[in-house]
Parts: C-alpha cells; sequence; structure tokens
C-alpha cells in the first residue's frame, strides 16, 4: 500500500497556539474559572491591549443581555421543531438544538459550506446542570428509553463483552467497571471495579482476539496501550498491566497537551490493531504535531507501526463496519472559522488517505491560516462520507449488529454528539443515527436524530452523550459525562 508524502511537520511556522478539544476541556461538568480560562486564551491570541478593555466592555453587555433574555425565556429558537421525518438540507440543516427531534433527517453537502470566516469570540460553554428530576429524552415511536445505570465519574466508553457484561471506562478517575445484569431487568445489579491500576487518562478498550472467546483486554492510555489477561466472565482483572512497545504522544485533559483520548480496535481477522490520535492544537503545522491527527496500525503486540490514515484532526471514535474490512471514524474538526464550518464528519477510512488537516477542510478547501500552502495537497484530500453540522463534537460511534431494533437499522452507525462549546446557537448533544443503503451498501450522506431531550425547554445542558455499546440483547447503551448516567433504549416492536 503506497502511502502519499508526509510533509515534515518540524520546519513549519504558524502563530502560537494555546491547544484546546472540543471533547476534552468540557467533558463533564465545567470547574469554576474553566469559562474564563476558555474565553481570555483565545481573545488573548486576537487582541492587542489597546483593544482588550473594549472587546470586555463588550462581552460584559452581551453575556448581561444574554443572561436577561434567558431569564425572560426568549432565548429559544425562532423555529419551531422540524416534525418527524423530515429531511432537511443545506442551512436548514446546520440549525440548533431546537429543531431536534427524533426521526428528522440531515443532509450537508460540500455545496453547502459557507465560505471562512471567524467564529473566534463565539464561547458559549454548556454549564452543565443536575439533570431535573422531570428530564424526558425523546426516541422514535416504538422505542423506549429508561436509566440504566448512574453515579460515574465521566463515563467516557462502553464495550460489551461477548458474555454480555458491560465494560465502563471512566476516564478522569483512571478505572475500569464492568456490569452485569443477572436477573434480565434491563438494569445491572452486579457492578465491579475491573481495574484501576496502570491507567492513565484511558479511553477506547477492545478485546483480543475478535471473537467470543477473547485472551486480553486491550486499553488505549493517552500515552500508550496497556493490556490486561482476561476470559470471559472476568470481573476484575487477572494480573497486572502488560506494557506493549506501542507508545503514543500524549494529551493533557486540560490544556497543554491537545486531544488526550485515544480509541483503539482490531481488524476482523486480528492480525492488525489500529488506534487514533487526535492533533495536538487547532490548526498548528509545527513540529509537535508530528505523529499526531492520524490513524495508526500496528501488530497486536504493539510493533510495526505505520500511518494508516493522516490529516485527520481527531478521530474520537472507531470501528470496523462488521461483515467487512471498513474501518470507520467519528471526527471532530478545526475551530474558529466559522459557526457553520468547517462539518465534523463521519466517514469510511481510505488506507493511506490524505483527509485535509490543518491545510484543508473536507475537500480541497484551504484553511485561510494556511493559505498557499502544499498546494500539491489539495487534490488528495479525501471528502468524508457523511458531514455532519459543525461543532457538534461527534464523539464515539457503533455499528447496530443487534436483532431487537427493526431489520432497517441493521448494519446502521449510531453515534454521540457531545455538543458544541464555540457555537452562538448550541449544536449536538444527542445520539444520531446514519443509515446506509441497502441497494448500494454506502452510507446515505445525512444522519437521524434518534435521541434527544439532553437540553432543558429553558436552554440548560444536562447531558453530553459519549459512549455507546449495542448490548448483548439487541438494546443501545450510551453514557453522558455530563451527570455520569448510563440509559438503555430497547425496542417494542
Amino acid at each position: 500500500m503506497a502511502f502519499p508524502a508526509i510533509p515534515d511537520f518540524s520546519l513549519r511556522l504558524t502563530r502560537p497556539y494555546d491547544p484546546h478539544s472540543k471533547e476534552d476541556r468540557f467533558g463533564a461538568t465545567p470547574k469554576p474559572g474553566r469559562r474564563v480560562d476558555a474565553i481570555e486564551s483565545t481573545r488573548s491570541r486576537l487582541l492587542t491591549d489597546s483593544t482588550r478593555v473594549m472587546w470586555n466592555r463588550r462581552l460584559a453587555r452581551t453575556s448581561f443581555a444574554i443572561s436577561i433574555a434567558l431569564a425572560f425565556g426568549i432565548a429559544a429558537s425562532t423555529c419551531a421543531a422540524a416534525g418527524t421525518g423530515t429531511l432537511l438540507t443545506g442551512k436548514a440543516a446546520m440549525g440548533d438544538w431546537t429543531n431536534d427531534t427524533p426521526g428528522v433527517r440531515r443532509r450537508i453537502t460540500v455545496q453547502d459550506l459557507p465560505p471562512p470566516g471567524s467564529n473566534a469570540l463565539a464561547i458559549n460553554l454548556p454549564r452543565v446542570a443536575r439533570r431535573p428530576a422531570d428530564a424526558r429524552l425523546q426516541v422514535p415511536p416504538g422505542f423506549k428509553v429508561n436509566l440504566y445505570a448512574d453515579g460515574f465519574r465521566d463515563p467516557r466508553f462502553l464495550l460489551t463483552a461477548p458474555n454480555g457484561d458491560i465494560f465502563v471506562v471512566e476516564s478522569r478517575a483512571n478505572r475500569i467497571k464492568v456490569l452485569r445484569d443477572t436477573k434480565g431487568s434491563g438494569r445491572p445489579d452486579v457492578a465491579e471495579t475491573f481495574v484501576e491500576q496502570g491507567l492513565n487518562k484511558p479511553f477506547g478498550i477492545a478485546f483480543y482476539p475478535p471473537g467470543n472467546d477473547p485472551q486480553y483486554l486491550y486499553v488505549a492510555n493517552t500515552d500508550g496501550i496497556i493490556r490486561f489477561p482476561y476470559r470471559n466472565g472476568d470481573l476484575k482483572a487477572r494480573g497486572p498491566a502488560q506494557q506493549l512497545a506501542a507508545h503514543l504522544s500524549p494529551g493533557a485533559l486540560l490544556r497543554g497537551g491537545g486531544h488526550w483520548t485515544r480509541d483503539i480496535v482490531f481488524s476482523p481477522d486480528g492480525k492488525k490493531m489500529y488506534v487514533s490520535i487526535g492533533s495536538r492544537s487547532n490548526v498548528s503545522d509545527k513540529a509537535a504535531e508530528e505523529n499526531r491527527a492520524r490513524i495508526f496500525e500496528f501488530n497486536p503486540d504493539g510493533t510495526g507501526q505505520k500511518v494508516y490514515a493522516w490529516g485527520i484532526r481527531n478521530a474520537v471514535g472507531i470501528a470496523f463496519r462488521p461483515g467487512t474490512n471498513e474501518l470507520w471514524m467519528s471526527t471532530n474538526e478545526r475551530d474558529e472559522i466559522g459557526e457553520d464550518l468547517p462539518p465534523d464528519y463521519i466517514s469510511s477510512v481510505r488506507p493511506g488517505g490524505f483527509y485535509g488537516w490543518p491545510w484543508f477542510y473536507i475537500g480541497n478547501h484551504p484553511d485561510p491560516r494556511h493559505k498557499g500552502k502544499h498546494p500539491e495537497l489539495a487534490a488528495k484530500v479525501i471528502v468524508p462520507d457523511v458531514l455532519v453540522a459543525a461543532h457538534s463534537a461527534t464523539l464515539n460511534l457503533c455499528f447496530y449488529t443487534g436483532d431487537q431494533f427493526p431489520s432497517e437499522y441493521k448494519g446502521d452507525i449510531f453515534a454521540t454528539f457531545h455538543g458544541s462549546w464555540n457555537r452562538m446557537k448550541r449544536t449536538g448533544y444527542k445520539v444520531v443515527r446514519v443509515p446506509f443503503d441497502r441497494s448500494t451498501g454506502k452510507a446515505r450522506g445525512e444522519y437521524e436524530d434518534f435521541i434527544t431531550g439532553f437540553v432543558t425547554p429553558e436552554g440548560k445542558v444536562w447531558g453530553r452523550p459519549v459512549g455507546i455499546t449495542v448490548a448483548k440483547d439487541g438494546s443501545i447503551l450510551l453514557s453522558e459525562d455530563g451527570n455520569g448516567t448510563i440509559w438503555r433504549v430497547s425496542s417494542g416492536r
């Protein structure tokens, strides 16, 4: 397999950048001072000392006006939510959370992209509220959603074991738990800590070898891959962590190290291991970005590292499409060039493919901050399969492999949208379905709201979806890290 020439990052010069991430800095309830830090780090890059006072006054007036608007309940969208089954296209597909309804479909194409601008000052952090007692998630007709488990600290990743146990990665707690429903009640009655040693901001986990009799649980720490001996039904790790040869450029949970999550999957035949790693910055091409913004291929023992695909700002979730050798990804794109630009995306991964970051986005569109750089790469940029609303922060994804849902859902993708933090009109905070065309086997290029309701009618965010897995009984489990809960979606059809 021939890979395109990867430019030398060591000679690039760009303006200084304080790394930030859609899925790391604001993963849980924001801590005091984080909004101030985020605004100040953005403004300090853009404003001179002589204009900073003016912007402080403007921002203060804007914040006051927004607060008054919220108090009087007039911050809601001016247009009603679209009805179930509606297909929104173009600008209408780039709306906000007030348009979200289960069954609403959205299609965004390359032709819909607006010209680049700037929304660098659009800091609109979701100050996560306590889950209201009357909070109700919405799902399509024929489905129901119930609380599965709660009390977690940052439940970032879910994985179903061959025997039906549910593994929960609590990234900030450096802990992995196991849940078991022995009574078939739809809620676990056994919860054990599988391991809390040897972990360093863990995220993705995978059983190896693939199939019904795994021997190891692999864990993607932020700085490398480890594994624990495992047999079906284990509630505790059988031994200490085994460090593999796969070392990764580490990230930081808050600032300085860029995107910190690493996902991990194995090829269906078990011969190769794939690990995604996000960029260190928003759009820098300095030497610090070497070995970042890529998906790597390894041997299962961590040797034989190769670049499988590159120019991918942050492929938070990766998964193989069942019955194929197609690797798919859920990717956070860059910030600060517009409210609706560039779209995040869900896409198949072409071996050796280049997806544009940091010089181009969504095809050969040049990033204005790198204008004129690498014209030889413009024609090589791959356009992703499914574009989703900018700043949605699409995180994990899974393919529906169960039998409980109606047959038309079989093989489709479900993905979690963590939600925006830098868009004046919030978007995301939901779970979507990405359908495939059964006649062509290709993604239709659209996505459909599946689970909504993580934002109250008053605009308060109480849930930020992140982890997702198909349970052994065919239901779907999803986690949200705002209030540390896991929900179960089942079908009554």
